[in-house]
């Protein structure tokens, strides 16, 4: 089997890798990270730095989907302590992280969307949408760029 062959793996076992993966690169950082007991609001782990800075923490990952959404009702982005976690996997090669604060969803802009959904059974959601195209918008928000920032 090839090293990083994610085609082996189904969409809970990508999940829970990127979580872990985060999770480990963030401690690698010297960042403490806290697990709830219960994932019932949204919030995949705790990250904290220091007794008065800390930042709750949604990850999402992408494998062969090229979109990723959070439910508007419980995805608020006027937070300032929420970021969200987004690994990408390529075959063949270590996940990709990017950490992205919740404001970012404040300026649509191709890659952060606004979807409504007016008259239909889906319900307003927040997206990402990863086209190639859009990519080079993700860049500021790389993983090594933004955990010194925290």
């Amino acid at each position: 089997m090839q090293r990083y062959d994610w085609r082996s793996l189904n969409p809970r076992q990508i999940g829970k890798y990127a979580e872990y993966f985060v999770k480990m690169e963030l401690t690698i950082h010297g960042l403490d990270i806290y697990t709830p007991e219960v994932d019932d609001k949204g919030i995949d782990f705790i990250v904290r730095k220091s007794a008065d800075k800390y930042w709750e923490v949604q990850v999402k990952s992408a494998h062969k989907s090229k979109y990723i959404f959070f439910p508007k009702s419980k995805f608020e982005i006027n937070r300032a302590n929420l970021l969200v976690a987004v690994v990408l996997f390529v075959a063949g090669e270590v996940p990709n992280i990017y950490l992205i604060p919740v404001q970012a969803w404040k300026t649509p802009n191709g890659l952060f969307v606004s979807r409504e959904y007016p008259g239909k059974k889906s319900t307003p959601e927040w997206g990402l949408q990863l086209s190639k195209k859009k990519m080079p918008l993700l860049a500021p928000y790389a993983f090594e760029s933004v955990v010194g920032t925290l």
